[in-house]
């Protein structure tokens, strides 16, 4: 009945592929129409409290100490001498020796409270061949940058038995287990073609 008008589109003048809704503002997107004044507020640049104490408690501001003699006195370090400070230290420095050094110090520690726990016996090798179970110490690891999960456990076992060796983890014959990567565990389980160990049983601390 009443022909529709069409919006022309030509190079000059090209149509839209979406109209803007109501809410879009009819400015196109730029800092200066989305971003705030970099000028401060006439309220903030006005105000009267800048600096002014509010509350005080006591009367007496900025005291001045003062001593009398002293000639004589010579401090003492309280404490024991290897927990003070006597020079300088670098705060938050740690070499990379003694990380690894307090980590096996930590696993030695820990196997001892599992073997006594659990009643445990020696701990074996994770790199040896065992058609039987056997119980091997270590930490959890990830075999990859990703998330720990069933298929990305390894075993990083401890450097008395094991030297740091390090194996692959079958967890499918564990019914539940909950591991994060460097807990300390003791596991029992079959080596058989050291590629891999079989998870049997599982020991916590």
């Amino acid at each position: 009945q009443g022909s529709q008008k069409r919006s022309n589109s030509t190079p000059e003048n090209p149509r839209p592929k979406r109209t803007l809704s109501s809410r879009s503002p009819y400015v196109l997107f730029s800092p200066n129409s989305f971003s705030p004044s970099v000028t401060p507020s006439q309220k903030y640049t006005a105000r009267s409290s800048r600096g002014e104490v509010v509350a005080s408690f006591g009367s007496v501001q900025g005291p001045s100490w003062s001593g009398r003699g002293g000639r004589g006195c010579t401090p003492k370090l309280f404490g024991p001498l290897e927990e003070n400070l006597t020079k300088s230290y670098k705060f938050m420095f740690q070499k990379t020796l003694d990380v690894r050094e307090v980590l096996s110090w930590r696993i030695e520690e820990l196997g001892d409270a599992l073997k006594s726990h659990h009643h445990l016996e020696d701990f074996a090798s994770v790199s040896l061949l065992a058609q039987e179970p056997v119980t091997v110490l270590g930490r959890i690891g990830c075999d990859s940058n990703g998330k720990l999960n069933a298929k990305s456990v390894v075993l990083e076992g401890d450097r008395e038995h094991s030297s740091g060796g390090q194996i692959p983890l079958d967890l499918l014959e564990l019914k539940e287990y909950s591991l994060f990567p460097g807990q300390i565990v003791a596991l029992e389980g079959t080596n058989s073609t050291g590629r891999s160990m079989v998870v049997s049983k599982l020991y916590e601390v």
